[in-house]
């Protein structure tokens, strides 16, 4: 939690003035009880209305002036906290974008999500208890208690034993709930993973029509939230009924040997009412005080899973803001080696080869073969365990990233778009493109024919996702944002899969027309898609298996040959596909 207190730096002085008016309020409710004790003893004793009008007169002052002090309080704790709120998550958020792909697998986007919304709010309400109850609750049961001891120093031995006693039941009762708090919120994870998770494969699920069971597994999460979060209830309802019962016990024994005081002359009326008035501000703010511990503990659990994630190192960056534009290698390997954090085997193992501009390097393999893992090393996504990925005879981890990948255009293997318009995704690699490169981006990348037919064209509405579009044109369209502002590295990994062959054909084309001096990665399924590689790597279990040309490796490498054979039909065979 103390790494986080910089986040209120710009609040100090509701920091400040906001416990302060507090404590004011609560100083104006110890003074009410002796007020009371006086209209008994002075006014009702002597009825002396005068008197009784003069002191109910006060009476109404304290209470406006301790509502006048709670509300200042509030304001002052709502703006320090929301505050402290707002700048926590703008933080957090910026630093989780700053995260590497290793620094988000490692905490998962749920989690991620979780952490972001639901514990940066604990924390929050966290920091607005303490400012409107931290000092005040303390405050009450200590000036309570010497208020008392003050009436009569033999009568207040009952506190004494009294809040100790409810001390005691607050304690027990908080040592059995705080660790049920914090399983909660591990549950609330596994929650938002299956909603994110549902809600990501809406699709997937109708098609299969697993929503029964879908429905059934969120039940089961919820149950288990619900399940843990009414234990806690249970074991929390102890607290009122038992606290109370141990305070009218007290006030009982208050009354009782009040009543032989007042006999003996030693006490009075109103001292006795004062004394039970300050027996029950001591109780009630011991149970807010119980409250306000639990609230804390929250707090802090919630702190210290926002803390972790500040605790994963951002992306590294290198000093190198441009590329050597006469180095014509583009892409070198040098033995390159990776696994991913956790995992026993290598991903990658031995990987060299290079590529120069203008070239086509091919990627081709079986499911999990490391494909995509070694698509992802270029740009940097993560950086290798050992050997060295240079581009333009610089190693990547030299470059400053965002610099590297702005000569990179990238097409993930599931086809992103956001909600916008054409001519907003398609400004996401170069912002000032203008809207020849954008449409000429649309012709190389098969996309203008049906964008052209839409009547507000480029100016088009893209729903979430992308979902107004067929997987066919969000790859295009996926690629064609890839190729705005001709980048000197292309990365097309499986992106064409949704595409027929006549339409995978004539993206090959043009890419090779359009794009001559752009170095291509293409990682694809299909032989034929790779046929014109100047180099083609078959990747098999993490390592290079074959590299050569569509024909070196149909004569000496048997595993390109199996997936070639597999995939040949007599329409194929037939073709120049």
């Amino acid at each position: 939690m103390r790494s986080l207190l910089k986040y209120i730096k710009n609040y100090k002085k509701e920091l400040i003035l906001g416990p302060f008016f507090k404590l004011l309020e609560a100083i104006f409710e110890l003074i009410v009880p002796v007020v009371m004790a006086k209209i008994i003893d002075n006014g009702i004793g002597n009825n002396d209305k005068e008197y009784i009008l003069k002191m109910c007169g006060l009476l109404v002052i304290l209470g406006v002036c301790g509502l006048g002090f709670a509300l200042t309080c509030q304001f002052l704790a709502a703006k320090c906290a929301y505050g402290f709120g707002t700048e926590l998550r703008a933080d957090l958020y910026k630093h989780i974008n700053s995260l590497s792909y290793s620094g988000i697998d490692r905490m998962g986007t749920a989690s991620l999500v979780n952490r972001l919304t639901n514990d940066t709010n604990t924390v929050q309400n966290g920091v607005n208890m303490f400012i409107r109850l931290a000092v005040r609750a303390p405050f009450l049961v200590i000036g309570a208690a010497i208020m008392a001891v003050m009436i009569d120093l033999r009568l207040s031995v009952i506190f004494f034993i009294v809040a100790p006693i409810i001390s005691a039941v607050i304690f027990l009762i908080m040592r059995k709930t705080v660790p049920m708090y914090k399983k909660t919120q591990q549950k609330l994870d596994r929650a938002s993973m299956l909603t994110k998770e549902n809600l990501e494969g809406t699709r997937v699920i109708r098609a299969f029509s697993r929503q029964q069971e879908e429905i059934d597994e969120f039940k089961t999460a919820v149950d288990d939230i619900a399940e843990c979060s009414v234990a806690v209830g249970k074991i929390s309802a102890i607290l009122n009924p038992a606290a109370f019962m141990i305070m009218n016990l007290g006030i009982v024994a208050i009354l009782w040997f009040g009543g032989i005081r007042i006999d003996s002359g030693s006490l009075t009326q109103g001292e006795l009412t004062a004394f039970t008035n300050y027996m029950t501000q001591i109780l009630l703010a011991l149970v807010v005080l119980a409250n306000l511990i639990i609230t804390f503990t929250k707090a802090f659990a919630s702190a210290n899973r926002v803390r972790e994630i500040f605790n994963i190192r951002p992306e590294e960056k290198g000093n190198v803001k441009l590329a050597d534009k006469d180095c014509d290698t583009i892409i070198e390997f040098r033995n390159v080696s990776f696994s991913y954090p956790g995992a026993g085997d290598k991903s990658l193992s031995g990987i060299s080869f290079s590529l120069k501009k203008g070239q086509i390097l091919g990627i081709i393999g079986g499911t999990g073969s490391g494909k995509t893992t070694l698509a992802n090393l270029i740009p940097c996504f993560y950086k290798a365990a050992e050997g060295d990925v240079l581009i333009s005879g610089i190693n990547v981890k030299d470059y400053d990233p965002d610099a590297l990948r702005k000569i990179i255009g990238y097409v993930p293997q599931k086809a992103v778009l956001f909600s916008g318009t054409v001519r907003d995704n398609m400004k996401w690699r170069k912002e000032n493109a203008s809207d020849d490169e954008i449409i000429s981006a649309l012709k190389t990348a098969q996309a203008w024919d049906f964008i052209s037919a839409k009547p507000d064209v480029l100016d088009s509405t893209v729903s979430q996702g992308g979902k107004n579009f067929s997987g066919g044109q969000k790859q295009r369209l996926s690629i064609a944002r890839a190729l705005v502002g001709q980048p000197d590295i292309i990365i097309l990994d499986d992106s064409t899969s949704a595409l027929d062959y006549a339409t995978d054909l004539a993206l090959r084309k043009a890419l090779k027309n359009d794009m001559e001096k752009s170095a291509i990665v293409m990682i694809s399924q299909r032989t034929t898609s790779l046929k014109d590689a100047n180099l083609i790597i078959v990747m098999d279990d993490g390592e290079a298996a074959g590299m050569g040309t569509h024909d070196e490796l149909l004569n000496n490498c048997s595993i390109y040959r199996e997936i070639y054979q597999s995939q040949i039909s007599e329409k194929e065979g037939g073709s120049n596909v």
